[in-house]
């Protein structure tokens, strides 16, 4: 863990002239401050002063004055600006009086984590992004979109996408964020990244950091990345399928392990796994957040519908990916209905709290739905609860569950979902070209 003396000690030897201050507003776009690199140290102990009054979600001018305190343990170079060297440290925020404030997405998840260790457990994850490259012209996406690349899923390649890709690697390396793999997605212009498996603040941070590094370096080739979920109808989708597990927050043991079970699930793993199918619903208000995100759920390549668990059905909305004998502590439950336009703190917050309710009541885990089930078994198929199908239905959904909005607090609740339901509005009053081709001769 570094020291305030390791920080200091690091702006000297490297030259760093400046250090950006990030935080997120509620829907999970990165706010940044700078300041020079010489006031680190008197910031690290008395906080950034700075105006929350225009940040969505944040306080009203009466009270918009707050401090940003780094957390230094984010603190990383960011390689891509060599001319002036300059250094990131992510924040969480305080009131004045030296409080973390409540509309802050990042304290949000810090409380939900000390909730899950008074329970005795500490919360781990690893997400899988995805997302797209299209070519820009002018400093704008070509339009019709024109995807970087027309490569398939898992195909080899030698087209420039590779070696940008690579760059993009070695970027994210050299913000110690540590990658398991990347590939080719289905799409044409599509890829994945997936990250290791880490505790959940970190790994929220590590999505937050790679989603600024993703679209800066694609802009120095003259590309944007988008982690729109569903940026054109002849694309498939992009998700963010996340991995998860509770552990003995003293041993590291994986508490959700089992390997006498059918599934190698633990009771604990399934209250937990009972308790996100319960709250499902309310929680695609939180992970699946753009009126976009409801293009690809059910409606794109392996995007989930139906509130289900299963082994090897990878339409199921929660997969229990098979681990071999001997690497029991790698057992996981693979949430698939989050996308990679997520607040990643408050996404991280409410798959927790969900989970943790399910192994507070003790619910109880219906059957699983595999694929030749789904089939087969149509009466089954058609009782089963589907996830909302807009953005409109999930906030509606969410309105309604106590579960999921104590896990935001009142404050972000009541300003998410005023925020929101101005999008879902704003989209619903749009004439489209699709309607007008439709519609203005016919009628």
């Amino acid at each position: 863990m570094p020291t305030k003396e390791a920080v200091l000690a690091a702006i000297s030897e490297q030259n760093i002239q400046f250090v950006d201050l990030w935080f997120t507003d509620i829907t999970g776009i990165v706010k940044s401050v700078t300041i020079p690199g010489s006031d680190v140290g008197h910031v690290i102990d008395h906080g950034s002063h700075f105006d929350g009054s225009s940040i969505e979600g944040f306080a009203r001018v009466a009270e918009s004055d707050m401090l940003l305190m780094p957390d230094i343990n984010t603190f990383t170079v960011l390689p891509w600006n060599e001319t002036h060297r300059t250094a990131r440290l992510i924040c969480n925020v305080y009131t004045l009086r030296g409080e973390p404030f409540i509309g802050d997405p990042r304290n949000i998840l810090i409380k939900a984590l000390r909730q899950a260790e008074e329970m005795g457990f500490s919360y781990k994850i690893g997400m899988e992004l995805e997302f797209f490259l299209f070519r820009m012209r002018e400093g704008r996406a070509v339009q019709p979109l024109a995807p970087l690349d027309q490569t398939g899923y898992f195909d080899i390649s030698n087209d420039p996408a590779k070696s940008i890709l690579q760059e993009m690697i070695a970027s994210l390396t050299e913000l110690n964020i540590q990658i398991d793999s990347t590939h080719h997605e289905i799409g044409a212009g599509q890829h994945e990244i997936d990250f290791e498996y880490d505790h959940a603040l970190a790994s929220a941070d590590k999505i937050l950091t790679a989603r600024v590094a993703l679209k800066t370096i694609a802009n120095r080739h003259q590309l944007h990345c988008t982690f729109m979920p569903r940026p054109d109808a002849h694309l498939p989708g992009s998700g963010m399928h996340t991995h998860q597990s509770l552990h003995d927050p003293h041993s590291d043991a994986n508490v959700f392990a089992d390997n006498q079970d059918e599934y190698g699930l633990s009771q604990t793993a399934k209250y937990f796994l009972a308790g996100q199918l319960m709250h499902a619903r309310a929680m695609c208000a939180i992970l699946a957040p753009l009126v976009n995100s409801y293009k690809r759920l059910g409606m794109s390549f392996e995007a989930p519908m139906y509130v289900t668990w299963a082994h090897i059905n990878r339409g199921a909305l929660i997969r229990v990916p098979h681990i071999a004998s001997g690497k029991e502590a790698h057992t996981r439950l693979e949430l698939r209905c989050p996308d990679p336009s997520i607040n990643p703190y408050l996404a991280s917050a409410v798959m927790l709290m969900a989970g943790l309710d399910g192994i507070r009541q003790q619910l109880p885990l219906p059957d699983p739905l595999e694929e030749t089930l789904v089939r087969q078994d149509r009466t089954r198929v058609r009782q089963l609860e589907i996830l909302p199908s807009s953005l409109g239905e999930a906030l509606d959904v969410l309105s309604q569950s106590d579960v999921i909005l104590s896990a935001l607090g009142p404050y972000i609740s009541d300003r998410y979902l005023a925020a929101k339901r101005q999008e879902f509005e704003e989209y619903n009053r749009q004439v489209t070209a699709w309607e007008l081709e439709r519609y203005f001769n016919r009628y």
